[in-house]
């Protein structure tokens, strides 16, 4: 893929993960989250930061597959 491509999915990516961001935690607290009944022992930022990371991550991963699967290949590799 082309940079300019990468930039395109990056940046929708991010954009994506910006409004997940605010749509889930507008709903969840992260002071509220537990794992196995007792709770992160995190911060509430690093719970942002890192759930922000892995959106943009899905998010990043399905825009790059749906430009790879759009993108037609060279005409000299059809059979």
């Amino acid at each position: 893929m082309s940079v300019r491509r990468w930039i395109a999915v990056l940046w929708s990516g991010f954009l994506l993960a910006c409004g997940l961001e605010m749509m889930v935690f507008g709903l969840v607290d992260p002071a509220d989250l537990r794992w196995g009944g007792e709770g992160l022992g995190t911060s509430r930022q690093t719970v942002y930061a890192l759930s922000f990371f892995a959106f943009w991550a899905a998010s990043a991963v399905a825009g790059a597959l749906a430009v790879h699967l759009a993108t037609s290949p060279p005409d000299e590799e059809m059979p």
